[in-house]
This record gives structure tokens, C-alpha cells and sequence, in this order.
């Protein structure tokens, strides 16, 4: 296993610890997950420091909010080329902090730089002040202003460090607001970076801060003092966001968990379809919300699928290097390698079978797991409903498309899915039944994932709101509709009765239906 890079990953956490507004609370260690070693002491933020992130940004926004929009697309742009030009110190970065193998930890860089872009793009005609049509043509003009809501929190999880802190902050920065993000510890140095770089692309100083301590300590703090609530992690942790946000009326957008379906049907492209959902399923070592857990394999051709599904995987290269050369990387924590093997002790103990995988591998690093596959799982089982997010995923025979439709339904969340056929036309009316924010036909979770132009979110229990797309940006704004009256008042004429104005207007209005007009 290569050893971390010291001289790229770490020897820059000095300069990247002044970007957090933090040190009024004891420090908390870091380690990385691949090797056991520390990476940090990492301060973190007493209310006092959560209050002065919040003023600083309040300060910084005010100004920020009326620079023009052109500017602020400028600044994304130089963003956008820092990340792309400086991915090797990021890759470093993000593998240290996650485990994760640096193919999966490119999917990060390659999801900022697209939305970095796509926003920077897009954002003067989102922005723009429209015009519509008023209740009296010509007499009424109307103008439809976006006002930014003020300080967004952007609260990330520790999974995809750099696309989940930054590409959430981005469209809110360009919309005019500042940000106080609270990633988690970590993966703190990753968001840090990404301000650093914010910063050196042209962002004024204060508008993008960091608050640092775990959720648990510091979460109700940020809420209870920011404009709007932007949240990835888990679906009872954004209940409980959803509650507090509720009690101040204040808008939030949550992508939560995910146990989602890939489904082959009976004239996929096998060879094709098993190695895609290889890497649907064990990206990020399947901590990934869009992650596929579940397989539904037509009977016609299961027996091929699970074939080449099972060699594939067992294919898979583990390793914790920095470089391209493993195929899948550690997870992230104990609690994750305790609930994957828990789920699948539990399944096998039930009678469901291990085709691939099954058993932790210490001999790499402390949180290594084998990519799994179980056959034979059945309800009662654990991980027949819960969420594993971890490189697990069972497959289940089907006879029928509506079968497999009425299998991938049957959970409470609703994330992503994926259907594989060589009739897309078939594979979209399929698409289209399933409770998904999101399914890819023939991919696995990075075609919706990464066109940037069309929103990403979830259903049920995975969560409300989206980012991505117009609505990932217009989510982060208010309306303001101003209305001016010219020459006549919307009211009867001097010596009009209101009967006589109220026949007036039922006139008017059956010459605008006529007339087709809005």
C-alpha cells in the first residue's frame, strides 16, 4: 500500500486551519481511515465562534449581495480552474480524509468543476429580473426581483467531502449569499480547501467560513441563527433539521438516505450492465446515497448477470494509496464496517448466501471490507430494507417488468435508480414508474448525477428540495413582486357603481380567455 503523501495532503493544514472560525472549544483528533494514522488536531467552534462566523458573514454578504452577478460568475470561473489545475493536493486530501481510492475521489473534483460552470453560466438569466404580464396590459407594469435569502448553512457530510460542501455552496454564493458551512470533522480539511480556493479565485473574504464540531454540538447553533438550511446525511438527522427549521420558518433542502434498485431487464446488455453497476454499487466503498443496494435481475437472464456480476467484483482491486491504482478504498469509520458486517452476519445467519466478498480485510487497514454480493435475501433480514451504505448489495430474481417495478417501490426512500435494456424507449416507460428523484437508463447514478442542467433530489424518506439545475440555485433566493399602477386604478371610474365595474371586468375577463391571454 503507498504510503499518504505528507508533503501534498498535510503539510498545508496550518494555512487551511484559518479558514475555520474555530478554537473556543477543546480540539478534536483525526485519523485517517486507510492506515490508523493522525492527521489533525482539529479545533472547534464555541458559540461565541458560531456567532462571530455569522456576524462576519452577515457583514460580507450585505456588500456581496450587491455586486453585479456577472462578477460573481467571474469568480466561479477562476474556481472552476484552481480545482481542475490543483486536483492532485485535493485527490490527496480527500483520499486521507475518506479512504476512499482516488477514481472515486475524482468523481469530487469532476462534480465541482461541472457545477461550478454550469452556475457560472446560468446564473444572470436565473437572476434576472422578469417581467410579466400585469392584470391591466400596459397600465400595470410588473417586475419579479430575486433577493438572496441572507446566510445559508450548508451542513456536509463526511462521504463526498469536496462535491457535497462545494457544490451545494456554490449556487448560494452566486445568488448573492454568504455561507457558513459546518462540515463534518473529518473530512474539515477537504471544505476548508475548497474556501482556500474559493478565496484565491476572488471570493471576499468572510462570505464562505466554516464552523467546526459534530452535529450533535453545534448543529442546533447554526440553525438557529442562518436564512436557510442546506443538509446532506441521514434521513433521521434531517427530521430532526426539518423540525427546527419548521419552528423558525425558514426554508431547508435535505438529500437524505437511499436503498436504491438497479433493475436488469430481460434484453439488457449483460456484459455491459454488470460491469457499470459495479461501480454503481461499490463507489466510495457504497457509502454513497446514490449507491445501488438492491439488484432485480430478469429470470430470463439471471444466471448470466449474476455470472459476470460476481466475476467483476471479485476483479476489484483494495487498496489505500494514493494513486489510481486500487479499484475501491476503505470506509470511513468503525460504526460503518460494524453496521456492513452486522448486516451481513445477520442475512447469512438467516440462510442468504455470499457470492462475492463477506468479510472485513484488516490486512489492508483498520475499516477495510471486501466488495459483497448476497443471494437468497429475504424480508426479515436487515439489510433486506435498512440502508447498509456500505459495499453491499443483494440480488433477487424477478419474472416480469412489472415485478421488478413493484419490488424497487417497495421501500420508504425514493433516491436514485437505475434500469438496463436495449430498448431505452422501453427503458424510460420504466424509468417513469419508478419512485425515484432520479433513474438512469443504462447507467448507474452518475448520468442524472452529473448533467448539471437537471435537478437531483429525492422522494419519501431521501429527503426534499434538490440541488442541481435551476432549481439548486433558485432554492438559495425570495421573490419580490413589485407592481406599478400607470394612468387608471384597478377600481370603478369616477360616477362607476361597483356593479357596473364588476360587469366591466367579468367583460374584460372573457376577452382575455378569448384572446388566450395570461
Amino acid at each position: 500500500m503507498t504510503q499518504l503523501a505528507e508533503p501534498r495532503a498535510l503539510a498545508e493544514v496550518a494555512s487551511l486551519l484559518r479558514h475555520a472560525v474555530a478554537g473556543g472549544a477543546p480540539a478534536v483528533e483525526v485519523y485517517a481511515p486507510a492506515t490508523g494514522r493522525k492527521i489533525v488536531d482539529l479545533p472547534q467552534s464555541s458559540t461565541a465562534d458560531i456567532d462571530r462566523a455569522f456576524a462576519e458573514a452577515r457583514r460580507a454578504q450585505q456588500v456581496w449581495a450587491r455586486t453585479p452577478v456577472a462578477e460573481r460568475a467571474a469568480v466561479l470561473r477562476r474556481f472552476h480552474d484552481i480545482v481542475l489545475a490543483e486536483q492532485d493536493a485535493i485527490l490527496d486530501i480527500v483520499q486521507t480524509e475518506t479512504g476512499k481510492s482516488r477514481a472515486h475521489a475524482f468523481d469530487e473534483v469532476g462534480d465541482v468543476a461541472v457545477n461550478a460552470r454550469y452556475y457560472a453560466s446560468v446564473a444572470g438569466r436565473l437572476l434576472a429580473t422578469r417581467r410579466p404580464r400585469g392584470v391591466l396590459p400596459v397600465l400595470t407594469r410588473v417586475d419579479v426581483r430575486h433577493r438572496p435569502k441572507g446566510v445559508v448553512a450548508v451542513i456536509s457530510p463526511w462521504n463526498y467531502p469536496l462535491a457535497l460542501a462545494a457544490s451545494d455552496a456554490l449556487p448560494a454564493l452566486i445568488a448573492g449569499n454568504a455561507v457558513v458551512a459546518r462540515p463534518d470533522n473529518q473530512t474539515a480539511l477537504t471544505a476548508l480547501w475548497a474556501i482556500d480556493a474559493a478565496e484565491r479565485a476572488g471570493l471576499p473574504r468572510g462570505l464562505w467560513q466554516a464552523v467546526l464540531g459534530r452535529g450533535s454540538a453545534i448543529g442546533g447553533e447554526v440553525i438557529a441563527r442562518a436564512d436557510y438550511i442546506d443538509y446532506t446525511g441521514s434521513s433521521a438527522t434531517g427530521r430532526t433539521i426539518a423540525r427546527q427549521a419548521g419552528e423558525r420558518l425558514i426554508g431547508y433542502s435535505l438529500e437524505l438516505g437511499g436503498k436504491n434498485p438497479l433493475l436488469v431487464l430481460d434484453d439488457a446488455d449483460i456484459a455491459r450492465a454488470a460491469k457499470i453497476a459495479v461501480r454503481a454499487c461499490f463507489a466510495s466503498a457504497g457509502q454513497l446515497c446514490e449507491s445501488i443496494e438492491r439488484i432485480y435481475v430478469h429470470d430470463k437472464v439471471y444466471d448470466a448477470f449474476t455470472a459476470e456480476f460476481v466475476s467483476n467484483v471479485k476483479e476489484i482491486r483494495l487498496g489505500g494509496g494514493l494513486d489510481f491504482d486500487s479499484d475501491m478504498g476503505s470506509l470511513t469509520f468503525q460504526r460503518q464496517i460494524d453496521t456492513v458486517a452486522a448486516h451481513v452476519d445477520d442475512a447469512v445467519a438467516k440462510g442468504a448466501t455470499v457470492l462475492a466478498g463477506g468479510k472485513a480485510r484488516p490486512d489492508l487497514g483498520p475499516y477495510f471490507y471486501e466488495p459483497t454480493v448476497l443471494a437468497g435475501v429475504r424480508p426479515g433480514m436487515t439489510v433486506y430494507r435498512e440502508e447498509t451504505f456500505g459495499p453491499v448489495v443483494s440480488l433477487y430474481r424477478v419474472g416480469s417488468d412489472d415485478e421488478a417495478v413493484e419490488q424497487a417501490n417497495d421501500t420508504a426512500y425514493g433516491l436514485n435508480a437505475s434500469v438496463w435494456t436495449r430498448d431505452t424507449a422501453r427503458g424510460r416507460a420504466v424509468a417513469a414508474r419508478i419512485n425515484a428523484g432520479s433513474v438512469n437508463v443504462n447507467e448507474g447514478f452518475i448520468a442524472a448525477w452529473g448533467s448539471a442542467d437537471a435537478p437531483s433530489g429525492g422522494l419519501g424518506i431521501s429527503g426534499t428540495g434538490r440541488r442541481h439545475g435551476p432549481e439548486g440555485l433558485l432554492k438559495y433566493i425570495d421573490t419580490q413582486t413589485i407592481a406599478v399602477q400607470r394612468v387608471l386604478p384597478i377600481a370603478p371610474l369616477p360616477g362607476m357603481s361597483e356593479e357596473l365595474w364588476a360587469k366591466a371586468m367579468t367583460a374584460y375577463f372573457g376577452v382575455m380567455k378569448t384572446l388566450r391571454q395570461k
